[in-house]
């Protein structure tokens, strides 16, 4: 069906999700396999559990410091081009009769309030959200800056606003959790739909490592309500976030498992068939980009799978 950008019936999607208490992912793409990859395995989830419509969000960054990936899908490195492609990517898919029980939320994440002046200029109307990123001013200029975009959109485009700053794992800065205070403020200030917390997770780490911080996540909900969203989840155990409707997470966003895990299984393939993708035995079934990329697809469907099985429940 084609990607639902109505902000009216956005909010309906989280409401009836609220309503049965799913979770839903918002997983972001820097390549047209991810992209099919998310798709097709919620495609395939509705089938199998006999559901008529499955939300997903499938998200894109732009100028964000720590992963740019609408520059690094398309070798022009252009921001702008890549994400015009994704974003066609994107409709053709919606519209191509593939993913009929598929609802297609289109999100711009991490839209960072200063780098991100131009695209902030354009028509955002073929998008279903945004995540307006502000988190690296003080505090208090953040929630001036949040609302004055609140303000301005808020009547056109589902709006996520950041409010504590999320660090990149690979590096040494570390913030602190947001508090319950802080969330309530940012929340009831701004006018945001959902609001980013800091819950101990990172963005980009290589291995499942941290800790997600739950009781923080309910002192949160019992201020706001079910409207939190969770970044940095591929930093954390599945064990750890099973349970994230009941912390108050509406929402939560996930990549960096997706290009990591998978990158590991294509690593081991290639080994295996390495006499078949150089050398004399070489065979074409083997060295093309076809190859890989049904390697990577496969694995990421199960990886998405994996999210879709433990947060969206069946009647």
């Amino acid at each position: 069906m084609p990607i639902i950008t109505n902000c009216e019936e956005v909010r309906a999607v989280y409401k009836n999700a609220s309503q049965r208490k799913w979770v839903i992912p918002c997983l972001c793409s820097e390549n047209l396999t991810t992209t099919e990859a998310i798709l097709t395995a919620t495609q395939d989830f509705a089938i199998e559990n006999n559901l008529s419509k499955v939300p997903i969000s499938l998200a894109i960054t732009v100028r964000y410091d720590h992963r740019a990936q609408s520059e690094n899908y398309t070798h022009t490195r252009d921001w702008s081009t890549g994400l015009k492609l994704f974003k066609a990517d994107a409709k053709i898919l919606a519209n191509s009769g593939l993913f009929p029980n598929v609802d297609i939320l289109l999100h711009l994440d991490h839209v960072q309030h200063d780098k991100d002046k131009e695209l902030l200029s354009w028509d955002l109307s073929d998008f279903s959200s945004i995540m307006f990123d502000a988190s690296t001013l003080p505090f208090d200029e953040n929630i001036l800056a949040t609302a004055e975009f609140v303000k301005k959109m808020k009547s056109s485009i589902v709006i996520e606003g950041a409010c504590d700053e999320i660090f990149d794992a690979s590096g040494n800065e570390h913030n602190a959790l947001s508090t319950p205070e802080n969330a309530e403020r940012f929340y009831h200030e701004t006018g945001a739909d959902m609001i980013v917390a800091n819950l101990g997770t990172e963005h980009r780490a290589s291995g499942q490592v941290l800790h997600y911080y739950g009781d923080v996540a309910e002192q949160i909900r019992d201020k706001i309500g079910q409207n939190i969203v969770l970044h940095g989840l591929s930093s954390v155990p599945l064990s750890q976030v099973k349970n994230l409707y009941h912390d108050g997470v509406c929402k939560a966003n996930i990549w960096t498992i997706l290009e990591r895990d998978a990158s590991v299984i294509l690593l081991d393939e290639m080994l295996k068939n390495s006499d078949k993708i150089a050398g004399s035995n070489a065979k074409i079934s083997h060295f093309t980009t076809m190859y890989r990329q049904d390697i990577v697809f496969n694995e990421m469907k199960k990886i998405i799978r994996s999210y879709l099985d433990m947060w969206y429940t069946t009647p």
